[in-house]
């Protein structure tokens, strides 16, 4: 077995699919193919079970191969990661995960200041939703991930960043903007713009315990998950709508929008920088965690 080997039958493994492999590691598929069943040849076991044209799945051997590689590729980066550390240079390779509203309004300054600082710090940055970061984390695809500190499952370590609250977001003028408190009536009276059922978004279950607790009745005009096409349509005055965001992001200045606390209703939450709990940091990555902790809340 040669490095080029146990690395190709890696990545088709972890896909699962020599298409989705050869794209991820910038090879051709021919090449993994040839990789795999010189493998196979020399280890005299099949390692895949083709099932039908394109799909395939590990044997037994397949899949002892596989846990010995993956070790195999993890003590390889910490090796690297050591190395480094030893000639005294932060070089590496870092890989985070957040969701696109984090990475548009709150990482890029920050993410220039760390890449400015560390220019030999290969850095790949992912957009997904805060469910998708978790699973990344859990699987070590991504070293850190940005998401919600009540979504941080209870295996995963977290320092906290910035400090959000629940706000209503209406147009500039709206009547609520001259209501001394507004409370859940003055909330159903306008169509609303809100996020889509589902665990990421726990602020809408909990606005619709609220108003089944005061039994009102609400009308949903549109469903968005994303805060800047919500106030979009919201400046528009297609209906009124509710944001976890940080206090005076940038997004919001300079629009025509008012902002409405609601934390008589809501209690804060803070995006989190979380990783997995055994992971060995290098310099390079205990820095990128100390820019993000120097500058919490």
């Amino acid at each position: 077995m040669d490095w080029n080997q146990i690395t190709g039958f890696y990545h088709v493994a972890k896909h699962g699919s020599f298409t989705k492999a050869a794209e991820a590691i910038f090879k051709t598929q021919s090449a993994l193919t040839h990789q795999v069943k010189s493998l196979e040849s020399e280890l005299g076991c099949l390692l895949f079970e083709r099932i039908g044209k394109r799909r395939i799945r590990l044997t037994t051997a397949g899949e002892r191969l596989y846990s010995f590689a993956e070790e195999l590729m993890k003590k390889h980066h910490s090796l690297i990661d050591d190395l480094n550390e030893l000639k005294g240079i932060k070089k590496g390779q870092l890989k985070i995960a957040a969701p696109f509203t984090t990475l548009y309004n709150l990482l890029p300054v920050p993410l220039e200041r760390y890449t400015t600082d560390l220019p030999w710090v290969e850095l790949t940055v992912l957009d997904r939703t805060q469910k998708n970061v978790i699973q990344l984390l859990k699987e070590g695809e991504v070293d850190f991930g940005f998401i919600l500190e009540s979504m941080v499952p209870k295996e995963l370590h977290r320092e906290k960043w910035k400090k959000v609250e629940v706000v209503l977001l209406v147009p500039a003028g709206h009547p609520l903007t001259r209501e001394k408190q507004v409370n859940p009536g003055h909330l159903a009276d306008y169509p609303l713009i809100l996020p889509p059922w589902g665990a990421e978004f726990s602020y809408r279950q909990k606005l619709d315990r609220l108003f089944s607790e005061y039994n009102l009745e609400y009308r949903v005009v549109m469903e968005s998950s994303n805060v800047e096409l919500s106030s979009l349509y919201c400046e528009m005055g297609l209906g009124i709508t509710f944001a976890t965001v940080v206090r005076d992001l940038p997004a919001l200045r300079n629009r025509n929008l008012a902002v409405i606390p609601l934390d008589r209703y809501f209690d804060p939450d803070y995006i989190c920088i979380a990783m997995r709990p055994d992971i060995v940091l290098p310099s390079y990555k205990e820095a990128f965690v100390g820019l993000f902790v120097r500058s919490r809340f």
